[in-house]
Order: structure tokens, then sequence, then C-alpha cells
């Protein structure tokens, strides 16, 4: 519990509709989209001013108060619930596009920002911020967890986009990382130490993020397969053909059946690859959409359709953006883990088989899909976490699918970070840099007071 003398103090730096300890509210910000069960804080804070992250932050290191940082809570794995309690500091009302530099390809915003809502801002002068999530997340959220996407294959992460950071320290001191400059060889890159530190370093107030130019041509296609062993080798085989997809998703045939269920998408039932290309003309994106039929053709592929229009293109992306949802909606009354690994491109086919395969031979309710271009597997595993049977079945198959993409060079998280699940397989990843890891925490939050419980 936070001391009353320090409680009023608190109240006494926001405005009674900036500072709540209701039950609601707590409880509101005590989880996230994760099967993790509720944490409540003590105290929810929404600042407005980066002054009043520093006095917050200043207050609670001296009394060894935890603070996390919040976003729109979309996170997946339990990053921004408050484990030790504390205060939660929601950034909702930092939601400001601060200045917008076309002529450098480049804005400044507050970490409340909606990633969707900079993005219209931006497309009238033709830019955009490429690292496409999904859910309404915000920017700080985004670089809490070096969020990703669909996009990925072709732009990049959000620590791709990121190049100078406002940030408060443990104990309250503002920092400015980075430049505006495109790039630079001065010193340690502590700019982007902080992106994909989900709140454990420091709390981001301003951001610095590099945007790319909006693509004025763009070509959309499914393509099926018997197999998704057949999908898989495809995948691998347009990405070393040099076409450079923007996009390249794969969904099994029991991911779509719930797709067309519910979104009404009319595709054949069968595993199947989501394709977009973007480029500066239509004719060059016309040659390049015939060799990825040939190749999709050679790989056992049994059905291609190409050239979408916009609003079918619209469509089918709203409906993989929105699978983690529709899976939820079929199974009522379950909980779910995602598994979200990622392996080297010539393994993805590897590693699909395998969690295909578990799945099988555990008799465990999963659907497989995922970022297929670079490598990114998720895997929604159904359970109830009430029957300690059944969950335990699911832990299992989860962590054997991990260590599965840990041998095979891979990474137990490709985009959704470490919060708390994750945390078991830091050590098998890591290694002895798992130490360096745990000092410079120490280093930057002596007291641990910044998101605890994370990470290590």
């Amino acid at each position: 519990m936070i001391p009353s003398s320090v409680l009023e103090t608190l109240k006494s730096l926001f405005p009674p509709e900036r500072c709540s300890a209701g039950e609601s509210t707590r409880n509101l910000h005590g989880v996230d989209e994760s099967f993790h069960p509720l944490s409540p804080p003590d105290l929810v804070l929404w600042p407005t001013r980066a002054e009043e992250v520093q006095k917050v932050l200043a207050l609670a290191q001296a009394h060894k108060i935890p603070v996390t940082a919040w976003g729109a809570g979309s996170s997946l794995e339990g990053n921004p619930i408050p484990v030790q309690g504390g205060i939660v500091l929601d950034f909702n009302q930092m939601n400001h596009i601060l200045e917008l530099r076309p002529q450098d390809l480049q804005v400044d915003v507050e970490p409340g920002v909606i990633y969707q809502d900079l993005n219209e801002y931006c497309r009238p002068h033709g830019l955009f911020f490429p690292p496409d999530p999904g859910a309404r997340a915000t920017i700080g959220g985004m670089i809490g967890n070096n969020a990703s996407g669909t996009r990925t294959v072709k732009y990049g992460g959000t620590r791709d986009y990121v190049q100078a950071l406002e940030v408060v320290l443990a104990d309250g001191s503002p920092i400015n990382l980075g430049t505006r400059a495109a790039k630079s060889s001065s010193g340690y890159d502590l700019c982007r130490l902080f992106v994909g530190s989900e709140g454990t370093l420091g709390i981001v107030t301003r951001a610095t993020l590099r945007l790319a130019g909006f693509p004025e041509h763009f070509l959309s296609a499914v393509a099926g397969f018997s197999t998704t062993q057949q999908a898989a080798d495809c995948v691998h085989a347009i990405m070393v053909s040099g076409l450079g997809p923007a996009a390249l998703e794969l969904v099994t045939a029991e991911v779509l059946h719930l797709l067309n269920n519910e979104r009404g998408l009319g595709l054949t039932e069968v595993p199947t690859l989501f394709m977009e290309f973007h480029g500066p003309g239509s004719e060059a994106l016309s040659q390049s959409m015939e060799m990825v039929q040939e190749i999709c053709r050679e790989n056992g592929g049994v059905g291609f359709q190409a050239g979408l229009g916009l609003d079918e293109r619209s469509r089918l992306w709203e409906a993989r953006h929105k699978t983690f949802e529709t899976i939820k909606r079929a199974h009522p009354g379950h909980s779910f883990l995602i598994v979200d690994t990622a392996v080297p491109i010539s393994r993805y086919p590897e590693m699909v088989e395998f969690a295909q395969s578990l799945l099988v031979a555990k008799g465990q309710l999963g659907y497989v899909f995922g970022h297929a271009g670079d490598g990114n597997l998720h895997l929604v595993l159904v359970g109830k976490r009430e029957e300690s049977q059944s969950w335990e079945k699911v832990q299992a198959v989860n962590q054997a699918v991990v260590y599965e993409a840990l041998r095979l060079g891979g990474t137990a998280t490709g985009e959704h970070g470490i919060g708390i699940g994750k945390r078991i397989f830091m050590e098998t990843e890591h290694g002895p840099s798992l130490d360096l890891m745990r000092r410079l925490k120490d280093l930057f939050d002596p007291h641990h007071i910044l998101n605890p419980g994370k990470m290590f």
C-alpha cells in the first residue's frame, strides 16, 4: 500500500479527474489481453506533462513505490500488469502529435498517441508509420514492446523507426537520447536500449519517429495449399526470390474456418497465404505477382487470387488482424495462451510442422498462424485455467514449442515481449548475457520500482 502521507502528496499533484483509487479503475488497470490474473495497482494517475511524471517518479523512488506505465492495455504477455501494486501512470491523456516534419520524414509524439491515429494524420502528407501490430496500440506501448506486425517483413519493427526519445529515469531525472539525424556513430545506442525494455529502465514521455513514404501502388493476393507444410515451404521460396513482399501471412485451415464463419471471407478452407506487395508502379507489381503465382504453383498451390480490390483487401487484412479476437469468441468460457516465437526463415517450415504435430500428439486444441515472412509463428492454445490438468497441458505445449524455437536458433518472443509469461525462457535464450541485463536494470533502476516483476 502507498503510505497515506505519500498518497496525499500525489493527490495534491493531480486534479481529482486525473487521480483515482477507485476499485473499478484499479481493476481496469490490473489486467491486459493475456490470461494472467488480475493484479490491480493502488492508484492510477493520468499525467499530461513530462514534469508530472518526473515528480511522481522522484516521490516513488524516495518511498520505494512501484510505478508501471500504461498505454492501451492491449499487451498479450502481462507486460503492463502491476504485479506489485503501487502506481500506474496511464498515458491516455498524453496523446498529442507535437510536430510533423514532412521534409525530414519525422514526427514528434507523446506516448499516448494511437498509431492508427498517427497514420491518419500523416497520410495527407504521403507518409506513414509502418509498424502495424493490429490492436489500437499506443506509441509508448509499441516502444516498450518493440512491437511489429504484418508489415515487418518489408519495413521492420518499431525499433527501426525510433530516432530520439525523452525518458524519465527512476529517480525522476529526464534524459534525451538519440538525434534527429538519419544516422550516427556517436557512442552507445542508448536510445534503442529503451525500445523493448517494457518500461523497466525508464518511462518514455516523448518520441521522435522516422516515417516512410506511403506506397502509391499495392497488390494483394491469397494462395491456397493442400497442406500447411507446402504453404510454409512456399514462404521460404518467396522470401529467397527477392520479390520483397510487404506482408506475407500464414493462416491454417482451422483459423480460416473461424474467419470465414465470422467475417464471411468466402475463402476455401485450406492452408492459405495472405500476401501484399508495394511498389512505385502497377506494371512492375503485376510482373511480381506473375512470379509469385508461379512460385506458389511450384510449391503445390491449389488456388491463387490476385488483384484484390481495396474493399476486399481491407476486409481481408482486418480479419487477419482480428484473428485472436475471433478465436476467443469461438471458445467462450476458455482461457488462451499465445505462443509467439520467431525462427530463421529457413527453419520456418520445420517450426510450423513441429507445432502442428505436437498439437495432434498431445490432443491439445490450438490454432497456428503467423507473420510467416519474418519467421514469426503464433500458436493460440485453448484451455481452462481453473482446471489444473487442462492448463498444465497448455503450459507443456507452450514450453515445448518455445524450446524448439530456441533450438532452431530463434527467440521466445518475436513481438509480444517478455512480460510475465516469457520470463522462464530468458536464461536459456540469453545465457550469461542475462546477467548483463540485470546489471543494466540495477544501474538504471537501483530500487527496482519500474514495472517490477517483469523480464527477470
